[in-house]
């Protein structure tokens, strides 16, 4: 955050402000795991085919979508800390609703409202802790993001497996006369709670109250986290990165093309879309939404399937732990280029592996060995994705826009990822009935490659450079 002297940083402060806004990021994950056990009892409970189901578990990605979208905006008006609150609050009342819903359109609206929750967090989380982090060590306390929500799929998964476990099976009863599945979503009303109550005792971020004509209370923040000289220094900075006749709106999203004279999109702007869409593209959310479904499909129990998720989220973390090491050495685009190629890989064996599976009853059977390697290319999938395409695009919507724009730019960013997240979660079932998983890895293995010349050719690298001096 500050090229000057920062030996007079708190950096426990910055530490446990980073922390409880990471709490959304834990949710924002255990919200998206948490259904991944729960396919069974949504289709008994609610007599759903290969569409409904897909709809009941892509639903709460329209709620992301809006909830990215409007965040971005409302969290100029409201601040950044304002709007997690309210994701705290969204995403208590999505978990005690989709555990009592008696219907599919009753699931389907508490699940919109806990994607609201988690499109908010997911582009306010990481803003916040831009905001308020040194340069130096932005990129680790980012990717701080990406950790927590795999920890907290990783903790969805196993409340999933431990509350299936003890009750015999997801649909079958547990306590008080209720299926394991809807406990499964009544245990993500712990973390929001504890989320909630954490938000009230960090402070609102700096580029904010600067932005809303509050230069005091940013100066006050600021001195708490860098003392009075430095802060005096800051928001000089600040305010000379906003343009000084209005707040931030939509309309900075737009600049003057030199060529026609007319307005166009600034390709900042169209590099964060670029960056949104392909994380999704390459099929991530299929492992972490569908992963239960998808190693059944393949022979694995039930009980075996909720175990290799929990296998899949401890690669993820130590991935992530990886990326929090280098990200400040090496800087992004690197890692990016990284996983691309390491992603591209795994999905062409996956392709491999389902090429020439066959159906016995409802049991998708592999060629001899071909599960092992099924097995090992998803895992490390996944543990590339974590190492790269997960934290990184998070840490460069974070960062990369200028503060003028960044509210306005995360809001469009964060749209057309959940849209993408929508449109691959909501194709998965019918290209499993379609064209197999042979076919439909092979688009998210096309995507992977796309995605390394895409990264080559337009992402510009973020390392070490002051949020007031990124270039729009």
């Amino acid at each position: 955050m500050m090229n000057p002297d920062q030996r007079g940083t708190n950096h426990l402060m910055v530490v446990l402000v980073c922390c409880v806004a990471t709490i959304g990021g834990f949710l924002f994950g255990f919200d998206s795991g948490v259904i991944n056990g729960t396919v069974k009892g949504l289709q008994a409970a609610f007599e759903s085919d290969s569409i409904g189901t897909g709809f009941n578990v892509a639903s709460m990605l329209l709620g992301c979508a809006a909830g990215a979208f409007f965040a971005g905006r409302l969290a100029d008006i409201y601040g950044r800390r304002g709007l997690l609150l309210a994701a705290a609050v969204l995403f208590l009342i999505s978990a005690w609703g989709s555990g009592v819903a008696g219907s599919s359109f009753e699931f389907v609206i508490y699940r919109v409202i806990g994607g609201m929750a988690v499109g908010a967090a997911s582009v306010m989380a990481p803003a916040y802790i831009s905001e308020i982090t040194p340069a130096d060590y932005r990129g680790r306390m980012t990717s701080v993001q990406q950790v927590a929500i795999i920890c907290g799929l990783t903790g969805a998964f196993v409340s999933n497996f431990f509350l299936a476990k003890y009750a015999g099976a997801s649909t079958d009863i547990l306590w008080w006369d209720f299926p394991a599945w809807r406990w499964m979503f009544w245990a993500e009303m712990i973390p929001a709670a504890i989320f909630f109550g954490a938000l009230l005792m960090i402070p609102e971020s700096p580029r904010y109250l600067v932005a809303a004509g509050k230069a005091d209370r940013s100066r006050a923040v600021l001195a708490r986290i860098f003392g009075a000289g430095a802060a005096d220094a800051k928001v000089r900075e600040i305010k000379a990165s906003l343009v000084a006749d209005h707040r931030p709106r939509f309309r900075d999203l737009l600049e003057r093309a030199r060529a026609t004279g007319g307005m166009r999109v600034r390709p900042i702007v169209l590099v964060g879309i670029g960056l949104a869409i392909f994380q999704q593209f390459v099929g991530i959310n299929v492992v972490f939404y569908y992963g239960a479904v998808l190693w059944q499909a393949v022979g694995f129990s039930e009980a075996d399937s909720l175990l290799i998720n929990i296998l899949s989220g401890s690669i993820s973390i130590a991935a992530c732990i990886v990326t929090m090491l280098l990200i400040d050495r090496i800087g992004r685009k690197p890692i990016l280029l990284v996983g691309s190629v390491g992603m591209a890989v795994c999905l062409s064996a996956m392709v491999l592996g389902f090429t020439g599976a066959e159906r016995v009853g409802d049991e998708l059977v592999l060629a001899g060995g071909m599960d092992l390697l099924v097995l090992a290319a998803a895992n490390l999938y996944v543990m590339f994705f974590n190492f790269s395409w997960g934290p990184v695009m998070w840490v460069m919507l974070g960062e990369m826009f200028p503060n003028q724009i960044r509210g306005s730019g995360l809001a469009v960013a964060g749209l057309f990822q959940w849209l993408a997240n929508f449109a691959v979660t909501m194709t998965f079932p019918i290209f499993l009935a379609g064209i197999g998983l042979a076919g439909a890895y092979g688009l998210y293995s096309i995507a992977a490659f796309l995605s390394l010349l895409f990264v080559w050719r337009a992402v510009r690298e973020t390392r070490g450079i002051e949020l007031e001096a990124m270039p729009g």
